[in-house]
């Protein structure tokens, strides 16, 4: 990468904008998801216009990961936004729920691409003592895209249609399209195409297996059986993709990157961490609408000081990655969250909504300093020419400590209200699904508000301590690195 020809500040701003382009998605289409399941009835399949947008994300990941090492960031950036505008255009022209899962599909086999090469993009062009804080910059667009989506949602809904939160991503999609072909100058020689097919093909069975088995599992449709033969493919399908990678020449994910402690490490931190922030940003809101009986736009709010705070820490990280090693950063990251997992795990069911902005801010803070650090951390453990499969196999990680912890954390809420249900005669689960929306939630006997407060109490509860475990566990996962004593330098290619 020649820095010299690159617009630095151009490039930034337009792989901002796309990383904005792709945080928004997921949070302005469940804004108007009642509008859509009111237009093409199809409230079965909602939650698949969501859960296949992530799955075929994680699968086309490690991909493109792949590409940008081998024939270049710029093109596989531009290629991926393209998947993404075409996607979000026909999803916008849908005129029923399968075609708009099908094309949903589409749309995020392109922002598989977003994330990753992102990353891979900053790694190249800002050395590892500011990538650190252009990184945290950069992942500000999931804080702002978390407060801005449900406005820009609602008002496109009530003012235009739901097509036009699919249309949106047209202009905004060129815009940066552009932006990048014009600024982002790549010099490095490419190599020559080579793709792992066989490597792709057992990596993403087994993912897809992987995927879909906690994803079925966490929503209640799989049996004991099911999920032993999910489990059974996933543990083939990755023993295959193994073997492939050991005897091919150009490998999908080197092998050699697993040898590296540090690497490995600092992925499974960043999945663990990944985890406890998808059961921070789901369940705290449900107590502040369930137990607090707030609005949902007003209950959103509980979590917006983390996106700001992670900011913070990741301007923390870039400042304390030029001294220290990564085990004594992370053990510092991880001891914020788990001063905030603590607080709302021992939270009584009558505390101020105010108190959850200062818990929010908490694991903000170690949230930007965990991410951060993980993500430059094994871009700098390998070689230049590896940079975006590492990139890559961490976004990836992330999205499976994501997926599998929401499936859990959902198994746990659910046998929790259960067993609370089943030792209440007058309560059942359909008031507790009434209890968690403020809207029904006034529709229930005043009488039984105390006891079913005390059962939803629980549940969450049982949340916040498995999530205290969960960091428990990456402070054990991390003292396997306790003996390196590095600091995150830069890598021979930046």
């Amino acid at each position: 990468m020649n820095k010299q020809q690159t617009n630095v500040g151009i490039v930034t701003g337009a792989v901002f904008v796309a990383t904005f382009m792709s945080a928004i998605e997921g949070t302005i289409v469940s804004t108007a998801m009642p509008t859509i399941v009111g237009d093409l009835h199809g409230v079965a399949l909602m939650n698949w216009v969501f859960s296949i947008f992530l799955l075929t994300n994680a699968l086309a990941t490690p991909i493109y990961g792949k590409l940008a090492d081998t024939v270049g960031r710029k093109s596989v950036f531009l290629v991926g936004l393209a998947i993404f505008i075409i996607g979000s255009t026909m999803s916008g022209l849908s005129q029923n729920m399968g075609t708009l899962i099908a094309w949903r599909a589409l749309q995020g086999i392109g922002a598989g691409a977003i994330m990753p090469v992102s990353f891979t993009i900053l790694a190249d062009i800002y050395p590892v003592e500011k990538r650190a804080r252009v990184m945290g910059l950069n992942g500000s667009a999931w804080g702002i895209a978390a407060v801005v989506a449900p406005l820009l949602g609602g008002f496109i809904v009530d003012q235009m249609s739901w097509h036009w939160i699919f249309f949106i991503n047209i202009p905004i999609g060129l815009l940066t399209m552009g932006l990048i072909w014009a600024f982002l100058n790549e010099t490095t020689e490419r190599k020559a195409f080579t793709m792992d097919w066989g490597g792709c093909l057992w990596l993403s069975l087994g993912l897809l297996s992987l995927l879909l088995t906690f994803q079925l599992l966490g929503d209640g449709q799989l049996g004991l059986i099911w999920v032993i033969v999910g489990l059974v493919v996933t543990v083939v399908a990755f023993y295959l993709f193994w073997r492939q990678e050991k005897r091919t020449a150009d490998p999908l994910i080197p092998l050699s990157l697993f040898k590296n402690r540090t690497f490995v490490v600092q992925n499974l931190i960043a999945a663990l961490v990944s985890g406890f922030i998808m059961g921070f940003e789901v369940y705290l809101p449900t107590w502040t609408q369930g137990l607090l009986g707030l609005r949902a736009s007003l209950a959103g709010f509980a979590i917006t000081p983390s996106s700001l705070m992670w900011i913070v820490g990741s301007f923390i990280a870039g400042r304390l990655m030029v001294e220290h090693s990564p085990y004594s950063i992370v053990n510092i990251s991880l001891t914020f969250v788990l001063v905030g997992g603590l607080a709302m795990a021992l939270a009584p069911a009558t505390t101020p909504f105010w108190t959850f902005f200062v818990i929010a801010a908490i694991c903000g803070t170690g949230f930007g300093i965990t991410i951060t650090t993980t993500t430059v951390t094994v871009q700098s453990k390998v070689s230049s020419d590896e940079v975006g499969v590492a990139t890559s196999f961490n976004t990836l990680s992330r999205t499976l400590g994501q997926t599998i912890m929401v499936a859990i954390l959902g198994i746990i809420m659910n046998v929790a209200m259960a067993k609370g249900v089943a030792t209440h005669s007058a309560a059942s689960m359909g008031m507790m699904n009434q209890l968690i929306n403020p809207q029904t939630a006034q529709d229930l006997p005043a009488k039984l508000m105390p006891m079913l407060h005390g059962i939803l109490y629980q549940g969450l509860h049982a949340i916040f301590i498995a999530g205290v475990l969960v960091i428990v566990i990456a402070y054990l996962v991390n003292a396997l690195d306790r003996h390196s004593g590095e600091r995150s330098a830069p890598n021979g290619g930046n």
